[in-house]
C-alpha cells in the first residue's frame, strides 16, 4: 500500500467551485487556514459557461469582502426584466419595486476572481485531484484523502470538512442513510441551450411565455449571446439545425412582439430540469454548502446565489466556532441556510410553473397562467414580490 504524504489543516474543503473558494477566502479574511481540493482543472472550469445572473448581495460579498471589483467593471446591472406574454412585453422595474438590481456576470468569472484571489493571497488551492474520500467525520480530527495532479496520494487532516463538490457531491454521500433525507423533483421539460454570436437582441432578460412554450433571452457580452427554449428532455440536439433553433425562438418571441438578433450557434445543450434539498446539511464535522446540499431549476437563477449564500453562513459560524469558542455555533448553519433554500424553491418553482407550458396542459391552464401573468404585473404587491425575490431577500 502507498504510503501517504500528511498534510494538516483547520478547515478541509472538497470542491474549489465559486462556493469552496469564497468560504476559503472568507475564512482566510479571519485568520483560519484551509485546504480546499477538486477533481477538475482549473482550465476545465473556467472552460464550463454557466448562468451568470448575481443578486445584489452577491455582488457586494465579491467586493466587500476583497475577492475583486471586476463586476462592477466588467459586469452589466440588470434594473429588471421583461415579463412576455399575450402578445407583448411588461417590464418589471427591480429599482422601483426592491431598491436593487442584479448583475449579469458569468460564472466563470466569479471562479476566474475568486482563483485569482486564493493566489493572490496564497491559498493552498489543489486542482485536477483524484480518488477522493472522507473519512472519520464523527471524530474530532475527520479527513479527506485524495491523489494530486502529480500523482503523490495525500491524507488531509481538519477540524471540520466542507463539502462543496457540486451536484455529484462525494460528500453527500458520505453521510449514512439513516442520517439524511432527501427532498426531490424531476419536472416533465428541460431547457434547450444556446450559445450564439450576435449582439443582444435585449439590454434585460426576457422570460416569454406562449403556447409553443416557454423562452429565456439572457445575454452574456456584447457579441455572444445565451438564449433557451422549453424542450423535451428526451430531445436530441443533432436533430436541430441553426435554422430550426432560429425559426423556434423567432415563433415563441415573435408571439409576443419580439424580433431576435441571429448569428452563428457556437453551442448546444439540453438541460433537465430538478429540484432537490438534503437535510441536514452536517453530520458530525463534515457540513455540506452549494449544489451538494441543494439544486434548483434555473429559471429564478438562483443557483450560484444560494452557494454564496450558503458559504457566508457557513463562515460566520466557523469564525465563531474557532475564533470565539461558541461551540453551539455550527448547528446554527443548517437552519439558516435551509431557511434561504426553501424560499429560493419556493420562488424557482413557482417561475417555473408560471411560465412553462406542462405537459397535457388544457387551453384552460394556458389561459389561466396569462391570467395570473396579468394578475402579477398590473399588480405593483405582485411584481414586488417577484422583485425582491429575483434581486435576493435581506438577509
Amino acid at each position: 500500500m502507498t504510503e501517504r504524504e500528511l498534510l494538516r489543516t483547520t478547515v478541509g474543503i472538497v470542491g474549489a467551485g465559486p462556493a469552496g473558494l469564497m468560504l476559503a477566502h472568507l475564512l482566510a479574511g479571519a485568520g483560519i487556514d484551509t485546504v480546499a481540493i477538486d477533481l477538475r482543472s482549473r482550465r476545465e472550469i473556467e472552460a464550463t459557461h454557466r448562468a451568470g445572473i448575481l443578486e445584489s448581495g452577491s455582488v457586494r460579498m465579491l467586493v466587500d469582502s476583497g475577492v475583486s471589483d471586476r463586476v462592477l467593471r466588467d459586469g452589466h446591472e440588470h434594473r429588471g426584466i421583461e415579463l412576455a406574454f399575450g402578445g407583448a412585453g411588461h417590464r418589471i422595474d427591480f429599482q422601483e419595486l426592491a431598491g436593487a438590481s442584479t448583475w449579469l456576470y458569468p460564472q466563470t468569472d466569479v471562479f476566474v476572481d475568486l482563483a485569482d484571489a486564493r493566489r493572490r493571497d496564497g491559498g493552498d488551492v489543489r486542482f485536477g485531484v483524484s480518488e477522493v474520500s472522507v473519512l472519520d467525520l464523527t471524530s474530532t480530527r475527520p479527513g479527506v484523502q485524495f491523489v494530486d495532479a502529480d500523482g503523490v496520494p495525500w491524507e488531509l487532516r481538519c477540524d471540520f470538512v466542507v463539502g462543496a463538490d457540486g451536484s455529484r457531491s462525494t460528500c453527500r454521500l458520505a453521510f449514512p442513510e439513516s442520517a439524511r433525507q432527501w427532498f426531490f423533483r424531476e419536472y416533465p421539460f428541460a431547457w434547450f441551450g444556446i450559445l450564439c454570436e450576435a449582439p443582444p437582441s435585449a439590454p434585460e432578460l426576457i422570460y416569454s411565455h406562449s403556447e409553443r412554450g416557454f423562452a429565456l433571452i439572457s445575454q452574456r457580452t456584447e457579441s455572444l449571446q445565451r438564449m433557451y427554449f422549453q424542450c423535451d428532455p428526451g430531445e436530441e440536439v443533432e436533430t436541430w439545425s441553426d435554422e430550426r433553433i432560429w425559426a423556434e425562438l423567432q415563433a415563441r418571441l415573435g408571439a409576443n412582439g419580439y424580433t431576435l438578433k441571429e448569428g452563428p450557434i457556437t453551442s448546444r445543450t439540453v438541460l433537465p430540469f430538478r429540484s432537490f434539498v438534503q437535510e441536514p446539511m452536517r453530520h458530525g464535522n463534515l457540513l455540506l454548502a452549494g449544489d451538494a446540499a441543494h439544486t434548483v431549476p434555473p429559471t429564478g437563477a438562483k443557483g450560484l446565489n444560494l452557494a454564496l449564500a450558503d458559504v457566508r453562513v457557513l463562515a460566520d459560524c466557523l469564525v465563531r466556532t474557532l475564533r470565539k469558542g461558541e461551540t453551539s455555533a455550527l448547528d446554527e448553519y443548517g437552519p439558516r441556510a435551509l431557511d434561504r433554500v426553501w424560499k429560493a424553491q419556493y420562488f424557482s418553482y413557482w417561475m417555473t410553473t408560471l411560465l412553462h407550458t406542462l405537459p397535457g396542459a388544457s387551453a384552460f391552464d394556458v389561459r389561466r397562467q396569462v391570467g395570473e401573468l396579468n394578475a402579477l404585473v398590473h399588480s405593483r404587491s405582485g411584481s414586488g414580490f417577484l422583485a425582491e425575490s429575483y434581486t435576493g431577500w435581506v438577509s
